[in-house]
């Protein structure tokens, strides 16, 4: 298990420096994401997202491609620690805004009572509520991303 999540990190780290390299990127999810122009500001990172999407990624695929819910139950503590982490921190200038800091509230109260649930929910249960975490994280990414790129899975 550490090893997966070792070659996960692994294969993240260099994803996310190919991407970097050009004008259009695009995520694990299939998103890409243009910006407007090449200024730091267009290139902006909002680095507790991407840990939070790093942890989603890792919970939500498997369910979604296999139906398997291990990885989203062993995750559940750690997604929730960085939904809190996340919600705490200092937002970007273009993000900082009351309904944002609403949205990444819901995501941290939501990603609290997951963890706390998942232990001992129904997976029928576990599965309605990962999907609805991964919604809204994906709404707090578009906000970022100013909605360009369409959620593909």
């Amino acid at each position: 298990m550490k090893t997966t999540k070792y070659l996960y990190g692994i294969v993240f780290t260099l994803a996310l420096g190919v991407m970097a390299c050009g004008g259009k990127k695009a995520d694990e999810h299939g998103h890409d994401h243009e910006h407007g122009d090449s200024t730091a500001a267009a290139e902006e990172e909002w680095k507790a997202m991407d840990d939070f999407h790093m942890i989603m990624a890792e919970s939500f695929h498997p369910y979604k491609d296999s139906a398997n819910l291990a990885p989203a139950k062993a995750n559940a503590a750690a997604m929730a620690s960085s939904a809190d982490a996340w919600a705490n921190a200092a937002l970007p200038e273009k993000v900082n805004t009351d309904e944002m800091k609403a949205k990444l509230q819901t995501l941290k109260t939501d990603t609290q009572a997951f963890a706390t649930s998942v232990g001992t929910a129904d997976d029928k249960t576990v599965a309605a509520d990962l999907t609805k975490l991964h919604d809204e994280f994906h709404a707090i990414q578009e906000a970022w991303y100013g909605g360009k790129g369409a959620h593909h899975h």
